[in-house]
């Protein structure tokens, strides 16, 4: 027998009499033009930069693939791999006709197991899929989201304790190589090259920089394989928890909703390891988002309530308002303005705490402006409306705190994205009191603002304005005009890069 490659003897001889050719993977493998020897070559390449030394494929080892037997983990990742890169499209182990020796939690759900080797070799995984096939749709189609009990449970296991240290755990990870361990210098460089990252995204929005970002996540995933000192370890993992929360944030920003709730998913894991429970309340705010746009609010406020409740005592103010202020977004799109009202009130409170605190704000909260309190409350009021019927109450509510967040937006050349949308937002609001003419004149603003950046979510929005003007003001000469310039001039769909 050679190696590990297959399955055990006894599992083997079990499923002996049951074995029929495998027709899918010799159908892949055909038109691969492999040879048996090349594709085990290649697998035993792959198994080694995975740390996976114990594997030694060959030429028989192959055929009894072919001839129907199951190889054991991580074999049917690998030949999953291999056959999408070969194909350019992703060829899942199921369209293989091969089955994990386990459920392996990285392909789908997301319920993953809450330690830290696994939660390094999850984001490797995924982030090497996604560098590997990241052509717009590929990698997104492959993976479903999770909503209701499927997600929020699994979330819930944030606040257990973990069983060890993220030093151990990092260092328990297999690995082929054997670096030195980082400096102080390079873990700061890291550190910068995050922030600078995240300016990008505000700036030029999520389909500029997306591979990058994940590329990043990819490098720093190796460097947690390596044995490293406990204060390194905890910062490794929160470089890598703001990457993946990145990586998730700009997949959403273009559309990749599945992949942007994997990262989030994974983002937490990391963030956990590090034991950094504010910016766990941070990533769950991103879910949250998330699901307020994916039309479930009661999962975005289940969400929020987890992120308060796991950073009560340690977050900042300006963090704690922006919960808040996420937790008036679910409140309003349910439908429940008394709770919203309250919410957009303990934001406003809460916010205005932070200039009596004395301790620097993480950089990843800096984004939370007054500028952004006054865009999320005002989108609170608005989605009332909605709810409400279009509400002409609420409406007014939301004007003039859109207003003060489009005049402050309009000074910040840093947050491009967040000042198109706050234009959209007020075009929204003005059709909702009925003026059409001021909603056509501030979509117009929007579409020629939005061609600074790069993104699904503000092209999106713009459309559907303007699908909403058509369908209530479609013989004014204002909105025709916009129906005309949005065909011109609204910038194609971004590729996810």
């Amino acid at each position: 027998m050679s190696g590990n490659g297959g399955s055990g003897t006894s599992a083997g001889s079990a499923a002996h009499a049951d074995k029929r050719p495998n027709e899918l993977l010799t159908s892949w493998f055909v038109r691969s033009g492999w040879s048996k020897g090349e594709l085990a070559r290649q697998v035993n390449r792959r198994a080694r930069q995975l740390g996976a030394n114990h594997i030694s494929t060959d030429t028989s080892r192959v055929r009894r693939w072919l001839d129907g037997e199951n190889p054991r983990e991580p074999i049917p990742r690998i030949l999953s791999e291999l056959f999408s890169e070969r194909f350019g499209c992703v060829v899942s182990v199921e369209d293989l006709g091969l089955r994990a020796a386990r459920q392996a939690p990285s392909a789908t759900g997301v319920d993953l197991p809450w330690t830290g080797p696994q939660t390094v070799a999850l984001l490797s995984e995924f982030s090497r899929s996604d560098l590997m096939l990241a052509r717009r749709g590929f990698l997104g189609t492959s993976l479903a989201l999770s909503a209701g009990p499927s997600l929020i449970e699994p979330m819930q296991r944030w606040l257990v304790p973990s069983p060890s240290a993220p030093q151990d755990d990092a260092a328990s990870v297999p690995t082929s190589r054997a670096r030195g361990r980082l400096s102080k210098p390079e873990l700061d460089l890291l550190e910068s090259t995050t922030r600078m990252f995240r300016q990008w995204d505000a700036q030029c929005g999520g389909g500029l920089r997306r591979k990058a970002v994940v590329g990043q996540l990819h490098e720093v995933t190796d460097l947690l394989q390596e044995p490293q000192p406990e204060a390194t370890a905890r910062r490794l993992f929160k470089v890598a928890a703001e990457l993946a929360q990145l990586a998730g944030w700009m997949s959403y920003d273009v559309g990749l909703q599945p992949t942007a709730q994997k990262y989030f998913v994974l983002a937490l894991h990391a963030a956990k390891e590090a034991g950094d429970r504010p910016l766990g309340s941070y990533i769950l705010s991103s879910m949250s988002r998330q699901m307020i746009h994916l039309g479930r609010p009661d999962d975005a406020l289940e969400l929020i309530h987890l992120a308060q409740y796991g950073s009560r005592d340690c977050a900042s103010p300006r963090t704690q308002s922006m919960l808040y202020a996420m937790e008036a977004r679910a409140y309003a799109n349910m439908g429940q303005p008394g709770r919203c009202k309250r919410a957009v009130r303990m934001a406003e409170d809460t916010f205005a705490d932070a200039a009596e605190w004395d301790e620097p704000d993480p950089d990843w909260i800096r984004f939370f402006s007054e500028a952004e309190l006054y865009g999320e409350n005002s989108h609170s009021y608005r989605d009332l409306a909605y709810v409400a019927g279009r509400s002409p109450t609420y409406a007014s509510l939301a004007e003039p705190l859109m207003q003060q967040a489009v005049d402050l937006f309009a000074k910040d050349s840093d947050h491009q994205r967040s000042y198109v949308l706050n234009l959209i937002g007020m075009a929204t609001v003005h059709l909702l009191r009925r003026e059409p003419e001021q909603s056509a004149a501030l979509a117009a603003q929007a579409m020629k603002e939005a061609k600074k950046v790069r993104s699904e979510r503000v092209n999106t929005r713009i459309r559907k304005t303007v699908d909403t003007a058509v369908r209530d003001f479609g013989d004014l000469t204002e909105v025709i005009d916009l129906t005309d310039r949005l065909a011109m001039e609204l910038p194609e769909t971004a590729e996810a890069v």
